[in-house]
């Protein structure tokens, strides 16, 4: 786990003031910054997987493309076991052309039909059957592979509450530094909590992983998420 600590200490004049006689001012405050960075295990994957054909009529291309999408579906549902959730990523139907060197306008020649499938696994072990069972079904579109979190709120929790803490603890420090003490807490900022998540990876590096290790074909990697909490304390002499 990693941790990223931040400290701003701004002292008010009202501190100065306090020595003065019969003179009203707010209380002493001190400004705190914390930070904390959490690096939580992936328990999700996101596995794209699709279809292209040609053909040179439209209906007959998407016909193609649908039946072996079907094949793809089935193949990759009995191989990512029943929790898994399939989605149409994208659809596309886009002509092909011939460009002239006369300055004739372009002639379509055919048309290209790409289905798009993604896969939403938490069953991590399962990646490369996954993978194997559309390739072998047919699939001739792969993109990449994009790991996440089932429950992205309980990463975001542990690093705002340990960003608070050691925010808290800074503001007690700083103070009994300066021959002070916390009276109460003012006021309370935090921001942050955004998940980092890894750059996809492409098929070649599954396949190269596949290679190099088969009882375990994928590495996931660690996750980041990141919060801060500013803290301004009003402060007295001890």
């Amino acid at each position: 786990m990693k941790h990223l600590l931040i400290l701003a200490l701004a002292l008010t004049p009202a501190l100065a003031q306090a020595a003065a006689p019969h003179v009203v001012s707010a209380p002493a405050t001190l400004q705190v910054s914390a930070g904390a960075t959490v690096d939580p295990a992936p328990d999700r994957v996101y596995i794209e997987v699709g279809v292209r054909t040609e053909a040179l009529q439209p209906k007959v291309a998407a016909a193609d493309n649908a039946s072996r999408v079907a094949n793809v579906l089935a193949a990759v549902r009995k191989a990512a076991g029943p929790g898994a959730q399939l989605t149409t990523a994208d659809y596309s139907v886009a002509p092909q052309y011939q460009y002239s060197s006369t300055g004739k306008p372009p002639a379509v020649t055919g048309y290209t039909v790409t289905n798009l499938v993604r896969v939403r696994l938490d069953d991590l072990t399962r990646i490369g059957s996954v993978i194997d069972a559309a390739n072998e079904a047919g699939a001739n579109v792969q993109q990449s592979l994009r790991f996440a979190l089932r429950h992205p709120e309980v990463a975001r929790v542990q690093a705002l509450t340990l960003a608070a803490h050691r925010a808290r603890a800074a503001a007690g420090a700083l103070a009994a530094a300066l021959g002070l003490r916390v009276v109460r807490i003012l006021q309370v900022r935090q921001s942050g909590g955004a998940v980092r998540m890894p750059a996809p990876m492409g098929f070649a590096q599954v396949l190269r992983a596949q290679r190099m290790a088969p009882a375990t074909p994928i590495e996931s990697g660690s996750l980041q998420v990141s919060a801060d909490v500013s803290l301004t304390v009003a402060v007295a002499p001890r």
